[in-house]
């Protein structure tokens, strides 16, 4: 019996590869989202807490160095918080890229996909058209040999 052997196994295997690839960069980059936006959150509690501190200065005894100190703390944290947007809007558009070329090679990849399942079927059907011309003329063999 025939077997069935694809002329380009070849670039649907790279295929397959490079989407593995395009994967584990597409999970990096959520990876790195995630912690930027952990980063964030992490500023954002640390300035409540100084915001705090600072209203609790104010109720007591008041302690003009510590109380500038404390605000120049919380105006450090909004710096610091603007500057982890960014790197959260950085590492936003990171993950847009790897999502867009991991689609375009998964897109790639079926494409391949769907030209093997051509290429077999057109295989099964050259195969059933031979075993059917075989058993004509096997048949026809049979009949004239008996006649």
């Amino acid at each position: 019996m025939a077997k069935f052997v694809y002329g380009m196994q070849n670039i649907l295997e790279l295929k397959v590869k490079m989407e593995d690839q395009r994967k584990a960069e597409y999970g990096l980059a959520n990876a790195k989202l995630r912690e930027e936006e952990e980063k964030l959150k992490q500023l954002l509690i640390r300035k409540a807490g100084y915001e705090k501190r600072a209203r609790d200065l104010v109720k007591g005894k008041i302690d003009v160095q510590k109380i500038k100190t404390c605000r120049h703390a919380v105006d450090a944290m909004k710096s610091a918080i603007r500057t982890q947007m960014m790197e959260i809007q950085v590492a936003e558009k990171n993950v847009e890229l790897a999502r867009g070329r991991l689609n375009h090679v998964m897109m790639e990849r079926k494409t391949h996909e769907k030209l093997r399942e051509k290429a077999f079927e057109e295989f099964k059907q050259d195969v059933a058209y031979e075993e059917n011309r075989e058993i004509d003329q096997l048949v026809s063999y049979s009949y004239h040999r008996g006649s």
